[in-house]
């Protein structure tokens, strides 16, 4: 399998820009969590420039897209601004960005209104629905209850949404400085996440959709309990194999990378495992909580916690599916149990578990 090569010895400092091929420049934002940076990333245009993600509301993010437009710039104005999905880390500075400087969003419809949903959650929101959800995992009512308390929701860390946005659509091709990119749609990560791909530069911009060192969440939300992102997320990995492995791949974290297609095998194989381990631990009935160190080996803290839950469901939604497991609902709480008999004679606990805490996006 090929290994994956790192073109870039240096990052982009604070409040600067480095370019990664003609037209392209990549900068960084810090993040108030263990995963402490996003990148992203700016388009040149003949009259402007196209912004592509924005970094969250919060520290001095603000402050350094100030800088950026008064240093990097060329003089030449912001043109657009194009959000890959709706989470607060990619999208949590558009609405700033479009208001001061009077430019259009691009960004799909699914990522829209979703942004536009979550924004107006508050504890309240949190009802009978939320309560059924979180005790059929496992958790109590105390847990729930503690949760509620502390909530702060999506506003705390995103600016007021525009309300008006231009649409992104699978295929749809965008003429920027005279170069084609192509919008490239993944979901399972996010509901429509929006990739770009530019066949002359050979060069895809993949938000969270493909990422070399770490592995995205794929959660499932107590808004859609029975949801199968997951299965959406392997499709969607799938298809990226059409991009060409040469591509250079500029993701929203750690570094850009070649070798998208060892990339995209090492996903599906990682998923492909949990899985089986899920499916194995499942020989005895077990709740989602029990099932946690199955695909996390690392003890949790409480802001990991509701992004693990939320990754384990998802691949016990896709066993359920794929009639690997059943669900036992006793009062409320549901216990997972294996379908195929002959698991117990090969299921080896503790052979399978993933390496790296459930990504913070």
């Amino acid at each position: 399998m090929t290994k994956l090569t790192y073109p870039f010895t240096d990052l982009p400092e604070p409040g600067c820009t480095l370019e990664v091929a003609d037209g392209v420049r990549w900068l960084r934002m810090p993040l108030p969590m263990a995963l402490n940076h996003i990148n992203l990333y700016l388009l040149e245009d003949d009259d402007g420039w196209w912004i592509v993600d924005t970094g969250i509301k919060w520290g001095e993010v603000k402050t350094l897209w100030l800088e950026i437009i008064r240093n990097e710039l060329k003089d030449k104005p912001i043109k657009a601004v194009l959000i890959t999905h709706n989470h607060p880390d990619h999208i949590g500075q558009a609405g700033w960005l479009c208001s001061e400087f009077k430019v259009p969003l691009y960004i799909t419809v699914g990522e829209y209104y979703t942004a536009r949903a979550f924004s107006t959650v508050t504890a309240d929101h949190l009802d009978w629905t939320s309560r059924r959800y979180y005790l059929s995992v496992g958790f109590d009512d105390a847990y729930f209850d503690n949760m509620k308390s502390n909530f702060q929701g999506y506003g705390a860390v995103v600016e007021p949404m525009p309300n008006a946005f231009r649409r992104l659509e699978e295929g749809m091709l965008l003429t920027i400085a005279g170069r084609e990119w192509r919008v490239v749609i993944g979901r399972g990560h996010s509901p429509e996440h929006a990739c770009l791909y530019c066949e002359e530069l050979q060069l895809l911009l993949s938000g969270d959709q493909v990422i070399p060192k770490i592995t995205s969440n794929v959660s499932v939300m107590p808004v859609e309990p029975e949801a199968n992102p997951l299965a959406d997320w392997l499709a969607s990995l799938e298809k990226l194999k059409s991009i060409p492995d040469s591509t250079l791949i500029c993701p929203a974290h750690n570094t850009p990378f070649r070798g998208l297609h060892a990339r995209l095998n090492y996903l599906i194989e990682h998923h492909q495992d949990h899985l089986l381990a899920l499916e194995e631990a499942c020989v005895d009935a077990k709740t989602a909580l029990q099932l946690l160190p199955v695909l996390f080996k690392r003890k949790l803290d409480a802001s990991q916690m509701m992004m693990a839950m939320g990754e384990c469901v998802a691949h016990l939604n896709y066993l359920v599916s794929e009639q690997k497991l059943r669900i036992e609902d006793r009062a409320g709480v549901y216990y997972y149990l294996s379908i195929d008999p002959t698991l117990e004679q090969r299921a080896r606990p503790g052979t399978h578990h993933r390496d790296d805490a459930p990504m913070q996006i």
